[in-house]
């Protein structure tokens, strides 16, 4: 299979690429290797920003939220400005503030208590929110676990060279 390399104003300029040209195959690896870094490193980064939010969240548990200046109060979703956080700060924070793992009833039932009205937009909440934590999963700010009754629960993914997290829990 050929491809012909075209200029931007879309004539070729005669060149063909084959499929199994090995500098194509060569630019395609390097590109490949560095977006899995990339993804790692953004797995760590999200890990260690879960970490310092989860650090701040306790501070301000502690001492209160005026400890916190407006701009912090935003980073770590705890701003309680006019306007309702939306569905996935929600999560976060729950997750956030739990210190152990959740189901997803329990963290529909943490917003419910907490912003009721961020669930009512949502026509099947536990449907949204498990949509919601496999995405927290995917970005690397959650991790999810399997319990002994073989149902699904999530937490918040913390630096575990700052925190001690069970990788597994046998109980909850």
């Amino acid at each position: 299979m050929q491809y012909e390399a075209s200029g931007s104003n879309g004539t070729g300029n005669g060149t063909f690429l084959r499929n199994g040209d090995p500098h194509v195959h060569e630019v395609v690896k390097a590109a490949h290797e560095e977006l899995r870094q990339l993804m790692r490193q953004r797995a760590e980064i999200m890990k260690r920003i879960g970490t310092l939010k989860q650090t701040i969240s306790g501070l301000a548990n502690l001492f209160g939220d005026d400890i916190l200046g407006e701009d912090l109060l935003e980073l770590v979703d705890r701003k309680t400005g006019g306007r309702q956080p939306g569905f996935t700060k929600a999560c976060r924070m729950v997750l956030m503030e739990s210190g152990r793992p959740l189901a997803v009833r329990e963290v529909c039932e943490q917003i419910q208590k907490r912003l009721p009205a961020v669930l009512l937009r949502h026509k099947d909440p536990l449907a949204s929110v498990t949509t919601v934590l496999n995405r927290l999963v995917e970005y690397g700010e959650a991790t999810s676990i399997v319990r002994e009754n073989g149902r699904r629960a999530w937490q918040w993914a913390a630096d575990p060279t700052f925190t001690e997290q069970p990788n597994h829990v046998s109980q909850i």
